[in-house]
């Protein structure tokens, strides 16, 4: 009779279970195709939550805009109205009204000017001035501005002349500018200029001041030099101050001008409010002060326009206090 040996199944024979390691290996296997399909699925189907967030936005942000026009047209229509019933009914307590034109009648003199050739060429004539001044005022009161307010030396030597130069008022350097310069066209032009280049350049100056330090003092140790030190970080820290400086510049220009137009001017809109002025007519003169204000907040919400595009990381931000 034959034996057969028994064996003794021991540790070494029965099948060792798998280690920690091995099974994260297998759950990531399993787990990659399984994560594939779900990217796969959710790249094919649409996101109607993204969709939905931005078309709120889009109506949010409509609909601000569409308050804002609608509060602004409440302002002029109670600032139209108030005219109308002031002129209409005669008002007279303290202030007279007695004299002013009505609405109505400085709206049909506005159509009649509109057929005027001298009353559009009085417009081009101001438009054109404002363009020359203002410009040259930028060139020079932001170019100074930052020299300035970047070089001691130069603050130094420069800014008590021009603090010695700047209260005198625009009106005040009319005489002068007509023994300064040979033709009327060009002393006119320089008042608007001098109306401008002071707020431009003392905005600037203060921007160049505010810039922090730190922002210089890393561009030099990233190996920029002077000029890309200016272009790249003084110029761009500076420039909400810039504008601001060239918004309040445009105002202080159009006062210059319409001034200087006044006193020698022989064409423009200040020339032609003072000639209603002199013929009695009173819904020319209503007329040209209008106008002026078009034209100027014509220019403000161009450099407004201007600002929004040059620096586009402001109109994201919100300032302090702004609800």
């Amino acid at each position: 009779m034959s034996t057969v040996p028994l064996r003794v199944i021991g540790s070494a024979d029965a099948p060792s279970p798998a280690s920690p390691g091995e099974a994260a290996d297998a759950r990531t296997l399993t787990a990659v195709p399984a994560a594939a399909a779900q990217t796969r699925l959710a790249a094919s189907t649409p996101r109607p939550r993204a969709e939905a967030g931005a078309a709120m936005r889009f109506w949010r942000a409509l609909r601000a805009q569409a308050t804002a026009l609608l509060l602004g047209a409440c302002s002029l229509g109670g600032l139209v109205l108030f005219w109308h019933l002031a002129t209409t009914y005669r008002w007279d307590f303290y202030i007279r009204f007695a004299n002013l034109p009505t609405p109505l009648e400085v709206a049909t003199q506005l159509g009649l000017a509109m057929d005027n050739p001298k009353f559009i060429t009085n417009v081009g004539m101001s438009l054109r001035r404002i363009a020359i001044g203002f410009a040259v005022a930028t060139v020079l009161g932001v170019g100074l501005g930052l020299a300035i307010g970047r070089y001691k030396l130069l603050r130094q030597l420069l800014f008590p002349a021009i603090e010695a130069l700047r209260p005198i008022p625009a009106i005040a350097w009319v005489p002068i500018s007509i023994m300064l310069w040979p033709d009327n066209e060009v002393s006119i032009v320089f008042i608007t200029f001098i109306g401008a280049f002071f707020p431009i350049l003392l905005n600037t100056v203060a921007g160049v001041q505010a810039v922090d330090a730190v922002l210089l003092r890393a561009g030099q140790c990233l190996g920029a030099r002077e000029p890309q030190l200016m272009w790249h970080v003084v110029l761009p820290g500076a420039a909400p101050q810039v504008f601001t400086g060239l918004a309040v510049g445009m105002g202080v220009a159009w006062v210059s001008l319409i001034a200087a137009e006044m006193i020698s001017g022989q064409f423009g809109v200040g020339y032609f409010t003072w000639e209603a002025y002199s013929l009695i007519s009173y819904a020319d003169i209503v007329l040209g002060m209008i106008t002026i204000g078009v034209l100027g907040l014509g220019c403000s919400w161009l450099i407004r326009a201007v600002s929004r595009l040059a620096l586009p990381w402001l109109v994201y931000s919100k300032p302090a206090g702004q609800a």
